[in-house]
């Protein structure tokens, strides 16, 4: 059973009493990213202070402190998804690890006349890849259909897949919609036309328990920073047969075995073919604190809390008259709304000043407008510090807006 106010001691940001526009913080954009519990801060300091040097670099013991911490993020990061260590590729975030799967599978295998499925609720890391490869082979990018409330559903997907599609890519949990798809089913049904899953992972690892052997997807992508651990980490997962057969994209220091003057060059095994350059040492220790962190609390502790706090919030978010709710039926810790006659934009600044952090806009899901009809909403995203004392709040700030949104009912 988690309380999110005890949690909160675990959060600077919270210890800290930060305020915003002088009132105390209400943090609703944790889609968007996620506080950092104190472990993680110390992990990262304990690199800076305590370990700091380069990896696969040295023959001293810094050097091998850092190998093995990389080595430890990869078994800890394989135990958290059901995965080998071999299976993980250490990445910037989601962006990176999606463009690896483009760049390095996709661009080398598909053809001109083959297809790539996504939806238009994709958030523009898991589309704008796909379109540069489309443009560069000339190979298709269709959509599944969304149904009438905005799920991607199994029958869709079979309803559109045919023996051209080469590549399925969709998130398990969308960031505006936040529903919870069935990527295990989705997986099979791909499996059936010979086709792969690339699933976008970003809003749903850090909130539910996600098993790749389970789902039997090809690959899986996520960021660290929205499971309370550093920004510029991430995570590609994917079948070690694929990431054999996978070019690099980034080439450079540390991913080769030796390189001549003829221009030959022969690199590492995979996964550290994929991982050129200096990696992101200090964010790989806090990265795998904020693991152990969430393992900690138990995942599904953390699914079931943001189930209830969920249905909290949709229950007082009803009490509003004026208020659009585009997600109701979702199980994700997402919502999205508007208040009618009030731009999206003009209700977030609004809330700002009353410090309600929300996001307003597009969420990077540009396509989406095609199934909402709008061009902008609010999304309050929530997370296991997320308190009904923040639901409260903002729904007297909606419930009360004042002459600032009286003037949008004149």
């Amino acid at each position: 059973m988690i309380d999110p106010k005890q949690i909160r001691k675990d959060f600077p940001m919270y210890v800290n009493h930060i305020k915003m526009q002088g009132h105390d913080l209400v943090f609703l954009d944790n889609a968007s990213t996620t506080f950092k519990p104190f472990p993680v801060l110390k992990a990262e300091e304990e690199y800076l202070t305590r370990f700091t040097s380069n990896t696969h670099r040295g023959d001293y013991d810094l050097c091998f402190t850092n190998d093995s911490k990389v080595a430890e993020a990869r078994h800890v990061i394989g135990q958290f998804i059901n995965a080998e260590d071999k299976e993980i590729v250490l990445t910037s975030g989601t962006t990176m690890s999606i463009n690896f799967i483009a760049h390095g599978y996709a661009d080398k295998f598909l053809k001109k006349d083959d297809e790539i499925l996504l939806t238009v609720a994709e958030h523009a890391s898991n589309i704008l890849p796909w379109f540069e490869i489309s443009k560069k082979i000339g190979c298709k990018v269709s959509f599944i259909p969304l149904d009438k409330e905005g799920r991607l559903t199994p029958e869709n997907v079979r309803r559109v897949i045919s023996n051209k599609t080469k590549i399925v890519a969709v998130a398990q949990v969308t960031n505006v919609l936040g529903f919870v798809n069935d990527i295990k089913e989705i997986a099979k049904i791909t499996h059936e036309f010979g086709a792969i899953i690339a699933c976008d992972g970003a809003q749903s690892v850090p909130h539910m328990k996600v098993d790749v052997k389970d789902l039997d997807v090809d690959f899986l992508s996520f960021s660290g920073h929205k499971l309370c651990g550093p920004t510029g980490t991430g995570v590609l997962y994917a079948k070690y047969e694929l990431l054999e057969k996978m070019d690099p994209v980034l080439v450079g220091g540390g991913d080769n075995v030796k390189f001549e003057t003829d221009a030959s060059a022969k690199y590492l095994p995979a996964p550290a073919k994929f991982e050129a350059g200096t990696l992101n040492i200090q964010g790989i220790y806090g990265l795998v604190a904020a693991i152990k962190y969430i393992q900690e609390i138990g995942i599904e502790n953390i699914e079931d809390f943001e189930k209830n706090i969920r249905k909290y919030a949709i229950s007082r978010l009803k009490e509003i008259p004026d208020l659009v709710i585009y997600n109701e039926n979702a199980e994700a810790g997402i919502i999205t709304f508007n208040m009618k006659g009030v731009f999206a934009q003009d209700l977030a600044t609004y809330l700002n000043s009353r410090g309600i952090a929300c996001r307003s806009g597009q969420h990077c899901a540009k396509l989406l407008h095609h199934f909402t009809g709008e061009l902008a909403t609010v999304r309050m995203s929530m997370y296991f510090y997320t308190t009904k004392e923040d639901i409260d709040a903002l729904v007297e700030a909606l419930k009360n807006g004042g002459n600032f949104l009286d003037a949008y009912f004149a």
